[in-house]
């Protein structure tokens, strides 16, 4: 199984980049995980011929070639990072490779709250109809004290999390197994990708 796992910050030392490393690490045997990162993501702003710029482009292809994605997110005043909020404004307006595309959210804070709210903000966007993720219902994992959640080889010290994290990735991996069944040859993931507040605004069939 091919997943992808973004990392929602543009932060140099980030521990929800460490808890993607993790994951890529501890669940190897049963999925590839590509970590990505959204640094190089220009500022969006809206193309008139909706090109997506390089940067985007790639993310998009990794994301399309990808069974499943993970959103790894901080928590930044009570919402996701404004540069997450970028890079996903730049994938709605142009290739929109999120349809229909399983998708975990997890986050790490320094704090004992674990993203909780930017968990919250994070899966009302990827639900927003130029999205149309499939965000894995009734899931989260949230990690608090996240500075002192790794040792030295990137191994989670928390034992419960541990155990957490398992139940949650394995949700995901049959998560993932469904849906892609359920979406094959989807008659409206054409229609979705051609979604426009114009067409709403016109009284358009959408």
């Amino acid at each position: 199984m091919k997943i992808v796992g973004i990392v929602g910050t543009n932060s140099v030392e980030s521990t929800n980049r460490e808890l993607l490393k993790y994951m890529k690490q501890y669940y190897a045997d049963t999925a590839e995980i590509e970590i990505c990162e959204i640094e190089d993501i220009p500022v969006f702003n809206e193309p008139e011929d909706k090109t997506a710029p390089s940067a985007v482009q790639t993310l998009s292809d990794k994301i399309l070639q990808a069974d499943g994605i993970i959103f790894a997110t901080p928590e930044y005043d009570h919402s996701i990072p404004a540069v997450l909020k970028n890079a996903i404004e730049w994938l709605s307006y142009t290739t929109r490779p999120l349809i229909n595309k399983p998708v975990m959210i997890v986050g790490a804070s320094h704090g004992s709250l674990g993203t909780s709210r930017a968990q919250s903000h994070l899966r009302q966007i990827l639900e927003a109809p130029e999205l149309k993720a499939l965000v894995m219902p009734n899931a989260e994992f949230l990690l608090g004290r996240s500075l002192e959640a790794f040792d030295d080889d990137g191994m989670l010290v928390y034992p419960n999390k541990v155990k957490e994290l398992d139940h949650e990735f394995n949700e995901f991996v049959s998560f993932v197994k469904l849906t892609n069944k359920l979406t094959v040859n989807n008659e409206f993931f054409d229609a979705s990708k051609q979604f426009s507040w114009k067409q709403v605004a016109n009284g358009e069939d959408i």
